[in-house]
């Protein structure tokens, strides 16, 4: 499932792991185990979306689990490597 309408960059760092953000956040199971592991609350989460620290723990949830990096990264039209790179790009 494509969220977006335009394909993110990955030249845009933030864009790409708010993008892929999103996509965690469509699976009910998959968003409460990201919330579970970053021991964020859903009101947390809303306050902290441009902060380079909760934007590289979303590629760090997505990298940590294989399938949901490679899920995402297809839904999200870039690839893995690509998605998994933004991390370091963030800085934080």
């Amino acid at each position: 499932m494509t969220i977006l309408r335009d394909t993110p960059s990955p030249a845009d760092p933030q864009a790409l792991a708010l993008n892929a953000l999103g996509w965690v956040l469509v699976d009910q199971d998959r968003a409460e185990r990201f919330l579970s592991l970053t021991g964020l609350s859903p009101e947390e989460l809303r306050a902290s979306l441009g902060e380079p620290g909760t934007l590289t723990a979303v590629i760090e949830f997505l990298c940590s689990h294989e399938p949901d990096l490679l899920a995402a990264a297809d839904a999200l039209g870039v690839t893995p490597q690509a998605l998994a790179a933004t991390r370091e790009r963030l800085g934080a």
